[in-house]
């Protein structure tokens, strides 16, 4: 499956590429880069927002395109490593490139982030999630929540919905987006009715053996385990923790979106695992059912939290470029300028949120909301 994915992404570029070209040569193109891991262990996340963008690519341009003109985009792999990132940036420069969507991962994103502020480059990340992503400037602005907001929607979720009185956490201390999460998740823990009984920390140097930390947690009597953390990890979690006879309710984040799509991972033991996301591939409304349905027939998966992110993505930036009249012969720096106002002006019924807006901050303006695992698929809550 992942092979398949890859190489559908691949050749959608490629296909992409070919009939933009055509475009190019009657009239200019708006032209749009993106970056993310499309390989490594974070390619679960990049090749979603990659192929989703392409998605809503292909959609606007048999739509028409934007004011006119067609759209244009170039995705390039980073490998979830910063110094790749920045080397995919400047690729995407000599390209041409007038706006990003992207970096998909936050550590990439605040590299990049730097250099499209410099640039004064628009830039709207669909899923960097740390504060820094979109700190450098004011031409970035986030699809996503923020870490801190996710941070503090989990434990409000998980306070009012009477989730668990005993709550552990897990998390990734050496990481940016894991520990920025769970520190306002222990400051909201403070006003809700559970207790933090355990809060256990890993490194990128320690993350294969979980046991110490799942044994003070089942030691400690939760109830509950809170992993602000990855797919990868969460899935040696769960793994480590079923041999060990500890069931506890789980409760994550965006970043364990993709535990489904783990090689050898036995999906069974995702049973009844909770993710706080915007976004739920079973919702019964039309643009869902359409979107999911596209994805599904090109790419044989079902769409992530991070495809519907980028998926809102594009359209956010075909309504920005729609309100600020812009034109693909516009300077980078000149179109920057006029997207910085014309966010602050849309808004915009998408996938993972009905009538998203942003002021100032650049962050988004919408409703969180949570799935549960059942049979295998993300069911609505």
């Amino acid at each position: 499956m992942k092979k398949f994915v890859k190489f559908a992404s691949v050749a959608c570029a490629s296909a992409m590429l070919l009939s933009t070209t055509a475009f190019a040569e009657e009239g200019a193109t708006f032209k749009i880069g993106g970056i993310g891991p499309m390989t490594g262990a974070a390619a679960a996340y990049g090749n979603a927002v990659m192929n989703a963008a392409q998605i809503a690519i292909d959609e606007i341009n048999e739509a028409g395109g934007v004011n006119g003109a067609q759209l244009e985009f170039n995705p390039q792999d980073d490998e979830n490593d910063p110094e790749t990132s920045v080397n995919a940036y400047n690729t995407l420069k000599d390209w041409g490139m007038q706006m990003l969507l992207g970096t998909v991962t936050s550590a990439p994103c605040i590299a990049v982030g730097a250099e499209a502020a410099n640039d004064n480059l628009f830039l709207l990340t669909p899923s960097g999630s740390a504060v820094e992503c979109i700190a450098g400037g004011d031409n970035a602005f986030r699809v996503c929540f923020s870490d801190p907001d996710q941070g503090a929607a989990s434990a409000q979720y998980i306070g009012e919905h009477g989730l668990a009185e005993k709550v552990a956490v897990i998390y990734d201390s050496s990481d940016v987006y894991s520990s920025g999460i769970y520190a306002t998740f222990q400051a909201e823990a403070a006003n809700q009715p559970f207790e933090i009984v355990s809060a256990e920390a890993f490194t990128a140097d320690s993350k294969t053996d979980f046991s110490v930390q799942l044994q003070k947690a089942k030691d400690a009597g939760a109830d509950l385990v809170y992993l602000p953390i990855y797919y990868n990890e969460a899935s040696l979690i769960l793994t480590q923790a079923a041999a060990m006879d500890f069931a506890p309710q789980w409760f994550g984040v965006d970043g364990m979106d993709g535990i489904l799509s783990v090689e050898g991972f036995d999906t069974a033991l995702a049973e009844g695992v909770m993710l706080l996301t915007p976004f739920s591939a079973d919702a019964e409304d039309e643009l869902t059912q359409n979107f999911v349905s596209k994805y599904q027939e090109l790419y044989n998966e079902v769409p992530n939290q991070f495809a519907a992110d980028a998926y809102d993505g594009v359209y956010i930036i075909k309504a920005a470029l729609e309100q600020a009249g812009a034109t693909p012969d516009m300077e980078a720096s000149e179109l920057c300028d006029a997207l910085k106002t014309a966010m602050t002006e849309i808004t915009v019924d998408g996938l993972t949120g009905s009538g998203m807006t942003w002021d100032e901050t650049r962050e988004p303006s919408k409703e969180p909301k949570a799935v549960v695992i059942e049979d295998g698929v993300y069911k609505g809550m």
